[in-house]
């Protein structure tokens, strides 16, 4: 019998080797942060091991070679602590955070044009000098600004506030916290792997330009954003469909999405297909392809290799710039650039070594895209096409070319869904249902406007083109935009309000995993370790079932300038608070449904078990809760009575002492309704008289567990 040997895969792919230990030390210096010392101390000693073990005799080593192996894992480990250690800004000491004071004005520079939002314009700046008393001192960093509109009415000062353009600003920064809302996406995480740390609302009185010298800008930097615009001018000017045509065509080409509706975006992200207008691996794709096939026709350019590698490493990362270079297309870029040096100076190399060292070089260059949802829903959909997409297409033999194309199309969609499903979950608590169908129609045919859009703005200078082509454009984009919102309009085309833990995604990952390598391998051991799972996932489930059957609390929620209490018994809930919120906008879907998707609420009710309304007066599970939303006059005689929870809402006109007079106070929450000069007001009170309080606004959501 012939015994075949089979290279273990971190053979064939050596950086998986290298990868892993340094998402391991990525990992260790964000949640446990080691100083600096210890950082150095342990790369200094694992280097010298590794130095050391160098010199044994050849045999001796072969023989330890574990531990060699484990000492290259320890130094790679020290490193990604050393990577993200170097990439924090709160590090250095010119660091804006670590000089400025409340009162002290601040020169930035504005680094992009500015983004058009519903009440401001927001833009980052890079901070340059701090004033302090007269004295300049020069510092760095990133910071968020958010200019009202009211601020721009001149035209001269709309004209010179772009990128380039150095600003005073008068205002105090205002550090960039979290809502505090269950289940609500944590913002000051994401803002702060941007390295912001900070944002400030600035109206007219709060800013000035600084006139003298007071663009800087880099040349490159200066073309991509004049390239950008550029783009957008063409298509809005040969693409004339609706806005959503239009919006779509931006997104499309160049990731521009700030005219994207926003019903629309949700109906592509239902169906499944949001991949299309979030600039991806699959867009690169595209354009490589496209490259290949022009460099081949172009006679002197075919000639040379060399040039012909020059020329599409240049365009691939010269588009991955231009999109914004997000990680999916920065992923993408390295893993193209990888194939397009090996066809030329190496064999074919491994898929996965190439993904595991496109992977390490990104974390290298920046380590907290390993938390970017892009970065990772991007590895796992191409390591699932890798791993399973040519098993289930053999699975099918179909003669006709056509039909064969569309299974392809319907194996590449599965594969990646495989490995990218439960993190969907987690991350957006929404399955697509009906994704293989929106894929096979809506793929092929962004990949034609992608093509066509190209050659719009590469030859809209011809008489006549630009007009045919854009025309060609908003009706493909039309046609895409009409089947995307029919499907998106199919009962059950998404399974949304799925609640999915931490715990629940992994385990969720090891069942489909050993399910489908038992499928592939029909290998029991696979099934074995899947169906023991399953049932560790089953058991999980129903243990959640059983706490969102017992949870009984009250939550008063973080939404600026908005009242918004739930109660909650069960699965069910009581909302009390502001009329617009009982509608679906987007203050309801950014605070309001994570929470009860979170806590698994699936119904609203006028009136729940244990919740008793009388007046301002609320008996909920024997809890005495009273809310002020509006000036009172409380006419108690008697002894005082017993309350609870005191919420004040919208500003009322009260005075906390003259509320003590008349009732004993557990706790008093102050909402985000309030502004904050009251809020401040009733603090100072508070703390006279030594009562509990919670600010909503400035300490986050307060939940109020009544059953205990």
């Amino acid at each position: 019998m012939v015994h075949t040997y089979t290279i273990p895969i971190w053979k064939k792919a050596p950086f998986i080797r290298l990868l892993l230990p340094l998402v391991v030390g990525i990992l260790l210096q964000w949640y446990i942060k080691y100083s600096l010392v210890v950082i150095i101390a342990a790369l200094l000693a694992f280097n010298i091991s590794f130095f050391l073990f160098l010199l044994l005799p050849i045999a001796l080593r072969y023989k330890l070679k574990t531990l060699q192996g484990s000492i290259i894992q320890l130094i790679f480990i020290s490193l990604g602590c050393f990577l993200t250690w170097q990439n924090d800004i709160r590090r250095v000491a010119s660091w804006y955070g670590n000089l400025y004071h409340d009162g002290n004005f601040m020169v930035v520079r504005i680094k992009e044009p500015l983004i058009e939002k519903t009440k401001s314009y927001k833009a980052d700046a890079l901070v340059e000098l701090i004033i302090e008393d007269g004295k300049i001192i020069p510092c760095k960093g990133k910071l968020l600004l958010y200019f009202s509109k009211d601020s721009l009415n001149i035209s001269s000062r709309t004209i010179e506030l772009s990128y380039g353009t150095r600003v005073i600003i008068y205002k105090n920064l205002q550090p960039i916290k979290n809502s505090g809302n269950p289940g609500a996406f944590n913002y000051e995480q994401y803002a702060a792997f941007q390295g912001i740390f900070h944002h400030v609302f600035l109206k007219k009185k709060d800013w000035d330009i600084i006139t003298p010298n007071a663009n800087r800008t880099t040349g490159f930097n200066q073309f991509i954003f004049s390239t950008r615009a550029y783009i957008l001018t063409e298509l809005r000017s040969f693409v004339r469909y609706s806005k959503d045509e239009l919006a779509i065509a931006e997104a499309l080409l160049i990731g521009y999405t700030n005219d994207l509706d926003k019903d629309l975006v949700q109906a592509y992200s239902n169906t499944g297909v949001v991949h299309i207008i979030a600039i991806s691996g699959m867009h690169l794709g595209l354009i490589y392809i496209l490259l290949l096939w022009i460099f081949r026709k172009i006679p002197l350019i075919n000639k040379s290799k060399i040039i012909q590698l020059v020329l599409l490493l240049s365009c691939l990362w010269l588009f991955s710039i231009l999109t914004g270079a997000a990680p999916s297309v920065l992923r993408a870029a390295v893993m193209f650039s990888f194939i397009a040096i090996g066809k030329q100076f190496f064999k074919q190399a491994s898929i996965y070594n190439s993904l595991a060292a496109s992977a390490f070089l990104l974390l290298c260059y920046n380590p907290y895209y390993l938390w970017a949802v892009g970065f990772q829903l991007s590895y796992l959909a191409v390591l699932g096409i890798v791993v399973f997409q040519k098993t289930i297409y053999n699975l099918v033999y179909i003669k006709n070319k056509l039909v064969d194309k569309i299974w392809q199309l319907i194996t590449v969609s599965l594969a990646a869904q495989l490995l990218t499903f439960s993190i969907c979950i987690y991350y957006f608590h929404q399955f697509p249902n009906l994704f293989l169908i929106s894929n096979i129609i809506a793929v092929p045919l962004s990949a034609i406007i992608l093509y066509v859009a190209i050659a719009l703005v590469s030859f809209s200078w011809i008489p006549h083109i630009g007009m045919y082509l854009g025309k060609i454009v908003g009706g493909l984009t039309w046609l895409m935009n009409k089947f995307i919102l029919l499907v998106n309009v199919i009962p059950f085309a998404v399974w949304n309000k799925i609640t999915a833990t931490i715990l629940s995604t992994y385990l969720l990952y090891i069942v489909v995993i050993f399910f489908t390598i038992w499928i592939i391998h029909k290998n029991k051991n696979y099934f074995y370790v899947g169906l023991v799972t399953s049932f560790m996932f089953t058991i999980l489930i129903a243990y959640y079932s059983w706490q969102t059957f017992n949870q009984q609390q009250l939550i008063v929620y973080n939404i600026t300038q908005h009242q918004a209490i739930d109660f909650v018994n069960g699965n069910r809930y009581q909302f009390v608070g502001d009329s617009m919120l009982l509608e679906e906008n987007l203050l309801t879907k950014l605070h309001l449904n994570p929470a009860r998707i979170s806590l698994q609420l699936n119904s609203r009710e006028n009136s729940i078990i244990n919740l008793f309304h009388s007046n301002l007066f609320y008996h909920f599970n024997n809890k005495r809760i009273l809310i002020i939303d509006k000036p009172i006059v409380l006419k108690i005689s008697g002894p005082k009575i017993d309350i609870d929870l005191l919420i004040i809402s919208k500003n009322p006109t009260l005075n906390i002492l003259e509320l003590t007079k008349k009732i004993n106070l557990t706790k008093i929450v102050f909402d985000s309704s309030n502004a904050d000069w009251k809020i401040k007001k009733w603090i100072e009170e508070c703390r006279l008289l030594n009562l509990n309080y919670h600010s909503v606004p400035d300490s986050g959501t307060f939940i109020y567990y009544s059953g205990t």
